[in-house]
């Protein structure tokens, strides 16, 4: 028997996001394209457009400068800005997926307070650092470790690629805190620019 197939009927307010998006990408992204392609540039000036739209804070709660949406126009955002330049897609799903997304869901209200409402106004960019030389991506093989040391943790370790790490300010980096406990042992760390 065949499986019926999912369609997914998008509501007023989601066909006004994806419409927003999508004409948002045609007249910002489309016509300087290669110009940051062929310069190699962040496009910073772009992210901070799409901050006051709210765009860079899409799954953030409204209480923390956030839009407040779902995954369905989450999708919506990154698919139709990947429509029109597929690297400015991925920035914007990094900075919202990995980065501001894990101090929103994970952080303490400290944190959420301190952090998320320049990231998701675009004034700061949020980093990922993960991905190390030894274990490429894979968590569970992290060597990156943290100690407590009184009331600070200091990090050892280093990564072999860290997104958004040469515009990044705010960054969410994984270590091994309890070696013991195998991949239940990884913590995420929020560090900033300078640190």
């Amino acid at each position: 028997m065949m499986a019926k197939p999912f369609l997914l009927e998008l509501t007023e307010n989601q066909i006004m996001i994806r419409d927003t998006i999508r004409e948002f990408a045609e007249k910002n992204i489309r016509p300087v394209i290669m110009e940051y392609d062929e310069s190699q540039k962040f496009p910073l000036e772009i992210m901070q457009k799409l901050g006051e739209l709210g765009f860079m804070g899409i799954l953030v709660p409204e209480e923390y400068g956030g839009a407040g949406l779902g995954y369905i126009e989450y999708a919506l955002i990154i698919e139709e800005l990947a429509k029109v330049d597929p690297s400015v897609a991925l920035s914007v799903a990094a900075h919202n997926g990995l980065c501001t997304n894990h101090i929103n869901l994970f952080g303490n209200e400290q944190q959420k307070k301190k952090y998320l409402t320049d990231l998701a106004s675009g004034r700061k960019i949020g980093a990922w650092g993960l991905t190390e030389a030894v274990s490429g991506s894979d968590a569970a093989g992290l060597k990156s470790y943290a100690v407590k040391d009184g009331d600070f943790w200091i990090l050892n370790g280093s990564k072999q690629f860290t997104t958004h790490g040469t515009v990044g300010e705010t960054y969410v980096v994984m270590a091994i805190t309890n070696k013991e406990a195998g991949k239940k042992g990884i913590s995420a760390f929020i560090l900033e620019k300078g640190f």
